[in-house]
């Protein structure tokens, strides 16, 4: 499992190359095991893969045209309703969606919808292209497909005990 956190990068170039959807399901999978707070299971999941909309996706922010090029992008929302943590929920699926991507020799890269000074632009631009509900947040989007980048992995040497605290500061 170890050799899969070194391994994880953020990439933004994919080859052509179609995602199999049995890769996507453990993805999506390995998301839906992630923890939430109570249980609540507040996050959903929306996948496209038609062109189309990929385009009108990686328009929704100044960093997201990057998107464009992969074969399918995961939009990561929750039903604020269920809970208040919501944020830190789809964070964590985030995560192990990061993680299975690496797994299944894919590749992927956070891309923030949420705006933490409260501007709801970019969310509810996202929102009228895959057609949310007003009470589902979006937090990020995360496209997938191969890397056709090569990133180096992380090394041993990033390891910082400066930055850990023991008990106290």
């Amino acid at each position: 499992m170890f050799e899969i956190f070194k391994k994880r990068r953020s990439i933004r170039e994919y080859q052509s190359r179609e995602v199999e959807q049995e890769k996507l399901n453990e993805i999506l999978k390995a998301a839906m095991f992630s923890p939430t707070a109570h249980h609540c299971r507040s996050w959903e999941f929306v996948v496209v893969r038609d062109k189309e909309t990929i385009e009108k996706l990686s328009k929704a922010t100044r960093w997201s045209d990057f998107a464009k090029d992969a074969p399918v992008v995961v939009v990561l929302c929750a039903d604020e309703t269920l809970d208040p943590r919501w944020v830190e929920n789809l964070s964590i699926a985030a995560s192990y969606i990061y993680l299975e991507a690496v797994n299944q020799g894919l590749g992927t890269c956070w891309i923030a919808v949420r705006d933490p000074q409260g501007s709801r632009d970019e969310e509810n631009y996202v929102r009228e292209i895959i057609d949310a509900p007003g009470k589902i947040r979006i937090l990020c989007l995360m496209p997938l497909g191969y890397p056709a980048e090569k990133k180096e992995g992380h090394k041993d040497s990033e390891f910082d005990l400066n930055k850990i605290h023991q008990e106290k500061w």
